[in-house]
């Protein structure tokens, strides 16, 4: 896509949060959610997991999010991942999908999932659709928090580090 003279491309540095992050993490999160795309978060349980995050920052603007959710010995689940919409289709979020992988292999984790409305998207950076059953039960312990529970239409991916 050609880029207009209006709206230069800003360069994109993907980085581990920060305390500032909290609350634009908390405002790309809060939209996705309210779309029903990713599950609420407060800013109470980002503050608590806020190192699980990278951010994506163009200029001082946190225009995306991921974290990396360790939930069992040699697995892990990337959550929250939001790209604002402005931003979409740069790669961002492959390259947030990205860090969190390499943060996965550096932590010495196997294996790594999402749970997505867009499996395409993953199924692109190497993940491989797996059955739900396929989890460890701990981890449905966030559906019950989803609005679409029990009705959930997401999709299960996975990817061998």
């Amino acid at each position: 896509m050609a880029e207009s003279a209006a709206q230069p491309s800003r360069e994109v540095r993907i980085r581990k949060a920060r305390m500032g992050d909290v609350e634009p993490v908390f405002t790309l999160v809060t939209t996705y959610s309210r779309l029903e795309i990713l599950l609420p978060r407060s800013r109470a349980d980002l503050y608590e997991s806020l190192r699980e995050f990278q951010v994506a920052e163009a200029g001082a603007a946190v225009v995306g999010c991921a974290a990396l959710a360790i939930q069992w010995e040699g697995l892990a689940e990337i959550k929250s991942l939001a790209v604002t919409e402005a931003e979409q289709s740069r790669g961002i979020g492959r390259r947030l999908v990205g860090a969190c992988l390499e943060e996965a292999r550096g932590l010495g984790i196997g294996r790594v999932f999402a749970l997505t409305t867009a499996p395409a998207f993953f199924e692109r950076l190497g993940f491989a659709r797996i059955e739900k059953a396929d989890l460890p039960h701990k981890i449905w312990a966030d559906c019950i928090r989803c609005p679409k529970f029990p009705d959930c239409d997401e999709e299960p991916l996975a990817i061998d580090l």
